[in-house]
């Protein structure tokens, strides 16, 4: 660690966040007007220290949640309703059928189905309210209303009942998305709720889902910082994270609001020691409309973080109780050593990354950014296991998650203090790096194993040759590209050229199957999307494997010539 960044980590202090933290945990932020009023209290402390502040006030499509309850065989049981099932104000009544779904908390993908659609569930649960394990996820809601269920009764882990969305929508709804608003109303029950209602439906019984949601269009309030660097001002790390929160959500995400405030003081005081600008963003609607604040952002400015954002930075429940380690943490391939740097230097502590899944306020795939960040620390999966709790998608993993209990317990100041240095650090070393920090060769290892993990799901089925052989011919140019940039044979901005706009195309081939500037739904994309069919080939029935090999020879049509195009970019630009 350098010396100014020493310094600059010093001058972090625990007490204007917690300041923060502890107000927040007076009031709720789930209605437009509450984080409107939680908004306005950041930009009045970040004034208090001299910050300028910009705010958007971008009308933002939600759904708020209200009251619900589910009644079967004459018992009531508490429920909530997930933002943007629908409303049944009155009830809605049908015979009850379980489905056995994802009942194991700890795996990584529990947020998503276990279930596939086709004939074998549509005839189980066409016109039926389906009963299932899990949370009421967009995944199990898609699922089940695209196989003719009239309703989902989804049953949480445990004693607590969570607050979630389950629209696959991204954001704020094109004319093109709206046939994916869902149509049927959704509960979420608990375990204890949940069993009963097991009883229920395999007795032949019915129930009635009571649900209220309110949508519509809200005004927003969407506080930007603009810290202006002073040798490439136009090229910006963004930093940003949900202000709206399930209940007063303490540990998701007062905890990443406070951080974002005291890294926006820390940098303002020190903008000078900026060579590049830094952006930080608080957003609306992340809990309520599936990310619209951070969607609006990369909708609304586009075209300028296309030509000069040089990575994202999302700052989501930092600093919570027990959350000792960094844990599962996501981080795209080029920027995984660069991160694990960072947290070794702070913390002295290990990183352990995954794959960023589709979901927090990663809404800038579409774009290519390199991002790096979601979650940040966690508790150790033998002290979860210890305490009884499952996975959740936040608040280190404490299971007070989207509940009520997620209350100013959830936050430790220690574990906090140490989180902001992380985060801060992580944007200073990003916007004052000679060469950015993103090593795509790690990218292209990464998409080398990915090609023989499908090449051998595929078998003898599909030959993916060509595309691990321009894969590697790239990794061959990335591995030149960046030798002679570290000898200084080629100038550190035309370096910085050539890894930003990389990114532009191996971020989207890796995380999009939409065209740039689209907005993919709200489900699991595998790695190297366009060849996804290789998992499913070998499950295929003889008379379609013509249509499933024509779907992988477009597939690695669209991989080659990206790479193809990566490898151009490079020799054009280092010419």
């Amino acid at each position: 660690m350098t010396p100014t960044e020493s310094a600059l980590l010093d001058q972090v202090s625990i007490d204007e966040p917690w300041a923060l933290v502890e107000s927040f945990a007076t009031f709720k932020r789930e209605h437009p007007d509450d984080v409107n009023r939680g908004m306005d209290e950041v930009v009045q402390r970040l004034r208090k220290h001299g910050v300028e502040v910009d705010i958007h006030e971008p009308e933002l499509f939600l759904s708020l949640p209200g009251q619900a309850r589910v009644e079967a065989d004459g018992q009531t049981f508490r429920a909530k309703p997930p933002a943007f099932s629908a409303s049944a104000p009155d009830g809605f009544t049908g015979p009850l059928v379980y489905i056995r779904g994802t009942t194991n908390m700890d795996e990584e993908d529990a947020f998503e189905s276990q279930l596939e659609a086709g004939p074998e569930m549509e005839a189980k649960v066409s016109g039926k309210i389906v009963l299932t394990e899990g949370f009421a996820s967009p995944a199990i809601i898609s699922l089940m209303e695209s196989c003719g269920a009239v309703g989902v009764i989804a049953i949480n882990p445990g004693v607590d009942v969570h607050w979630g969305i389950c629209t696959t929508i991204w954001g704020i709804p094109g004319t093109s998305d709206l046939s994916r608003k869902p149509a049927i109303p959704a509960a979420a029950v608990n375990m204890d709720s949940g069993k009963a209602l097991i009883e229920i439906a395999k007795a032949g019984g019915s129930a009635t889902i009571f649900t209220q949601t309110e949508e519509g269009w809200f005004t927003s309030k969407l506080p930007e910082i603009t810290i202006p660097g002073t040798e490439e001002p136009e090229k910006y790390v963004l930093l940003h994270g949900h202000l709206d929160s399930w209940d007063v959500g303490v540990g998701d995400n007062a905890t990443g609001d406070a951080s974002m405030l005291e890294i926006a003081r820390v940098l303002w005081a020190n903008r000078d020691k900026l060579r590049r600008t830094v952006k930080i963003c608080w957003w609306p609607g992340h809990s309520t409309g599936r990310y619209a604040g951070s969607t609006w952002y990369s909708d609304t400015f586009a075209l300028d973080l296309d030509a000069n954002c040089v990575a994202q930075v999302n700052c989501d429940s930092p600093g919570c109780r027990w959350a000792t380690e960094f844990l599962n943490v996501s981080v795209m391939s080029e920027a995984h050593d660069f991160l694990a740097d960072v947290i070794r230097d702070v913390c002295g502590k290990e990183l352990h990354s995954e794959r960023p899944h589709r979901a927090g306020d990663y809404s800038f795939n579409d774009i290519g950014l390199s991002s790096y960040l979601m979650l940040s620390s966690a508790m150790t999966d033998a002290h979860r296991e210890e305490l009884g709790y499952y996975a959740v998608g936040g608040c280190g993993m404490n299971i007070a998650w989207h509940t009520e209990n997620d209350t100013l317990e959830i936050a430790d100041k220690d574990i906090l203090l140490r989180d902001i240095k992380v985060y801060l650090l992580a944007v200073f070393r990003n916007a004052n790096a000679d060469i950015l920090p993103m090593d795509w060769c790690a990218t292209a290892r990464e998409f080398l194993a990915t090609i023989a993990d499908y090449q051998t799901q595929a078998a003898e089925l599909f030959d993916f040759t060509p595309a691990r052989l321009a894969v590697e011919a790239l990794l061959n140019d990335l591995d030149a590209f960046y030798l002679a940039a570290a000898n200084g044979n080629i100038p550190a901005d035309i370096a910085n050229t050539v890894i930003q706009e990389l990114a532009r195309i191996l971020v989207p081939v890796n995380f999009n199957r939409s065209p740039r500037f689209r907005h993919d739904p709200a489900l699991t994309i595998p790695p190297l999307p366009a060849l996804e069919e290789a998992t499913k080939i070998a499950a295929r029935p003889a008379d379609q494997l013509g249509f499933a090999r024509t779907e992988l020879v477009r597939g690695q049509n669209h991989v080659i010539a990206e790479i193809t195009a990566a490898r151009r970019l490079i020799a054009r630009l280092t010419a």
